[in-house]
């Protein structure tokens, strides 16, 4: 465990900053992401390094198309979500408690070291509740000339987001719909902060946008255009990926049809630059 970065006390409650739920914790209660506890007045990151994956992949898997194409890369992931996507398709890392290794931000980054591997990804469930591991380890790493990715959903505050975003090479960000009313009701959520963390990380790291299309939920392509519209008024050159969605946790509607993948990759490249069809 390690005290958290980003609280701030009331009474004997915390109330957490890192993201925009500001969960209000009472002793030993959890927030929201299921990692971060009050324990006697202080919060802390019950996950700060159990680790659920390790693993070198290549970089096109994160998805990243543009950024250190070719290359693989450290992948590493805890446990734990912010979100609540009924669709979600990690819920064993990011709903259930996995079975977890225990390693330092040292070791990671001695890791990356031994076998040559140009970046850390930080992955797989949500690396913003684990901010103070994926933080430290990325202050190593930049000191290391190692690269750092988050692949995250987006939900953050501004203050932390701009402390973490200095060692952030590049982002692979979930644009889960462009509906404010489904991310609170499907995802448990808000559009706001996510559009808001977009904009911020173009101007500091290399982004990618990827757009799960799930059956019945934001697979209309009257809202994916004003998406794709949206994100072109930002630069068209930000590639996003429309990825298949398949079953999984609560959701329970047939996968994406692969030929109206096809025809919505079609919709955004009408827009945008760099269009990839993922899960095809």
């Amino acid at each position: 465990m390690k005290e958290a970065y980003f609280y701030k006390k009331s009474g004997d409650a915390t109330i957490c900053i890192l993201c925009p739920h500001k969960c209000l914790t009472r002793n030993n209660e959890i927030g929201i992401c299921g990692v971060r506890k009050n324990i006697d007045g202080k919060l802390y990151s019950t996950n700060y390094g159990k680790l659920s994956f390790i693993n070198l992949d290549p970089i096109e898997k994160k998805p990243l198309k543009r950024f250190m194409q070719s290359t693989r890369t450290l992948s590493v992931g805890s446990s734990g979500c912010n979100l609540s996507c009924l669709f979600c398709q990690n819920y064993h890392v990011a709903k259930e408690m996995p079975m977890t290794v225990y390693r330092t931000p040292q070791a990671i980054v001695n890791l990356a070291i031994e076998y040559d591997i140009p970046s850390i990804s930080f992955t797989y469930n949500e690396p913003i509740i684990s901010y103070e591991f994926v933080l430290d380890t990325a202050i190593l790493a930049k000191e290391n000339g190692i690269k750092c990715i988050l692949v995250t959903n987006g939900y953050v505050e501004v203050d932390p987001l701009m402390r973490l975003i200095e060692y952030i090479d590049a982002m692979n960000i979930d644009l889960k719909t462009i509906s404010n009313e489904k991310y609170k009701k499907v995802c448990n959520g808000a559009l706001e902060p996510v559009k808001r963390t977009i904009k911020i990380a173009h101007n500091f790291s290399h982004i990618e946008v990827t757009t799960l299309l799930v059956t019945g939920m934001n697979d209309n392509e009257a809202e994916l255009e004003e998406m794709f519209m949206w994100l072109a008024d930002i630069d068209k050159n930000i590639p996003i990926h429309v990825t298949r969605y398949f079953p999984n946790y609560k959701y329970s509607e047939p996968h994406t049809r692969i030929k109206l993948a096809r025809q919505i990759k079609r919709l955004a490249e009408e827009h945008l630059n760099f269009v990839y069809l993922g899960n095809a």
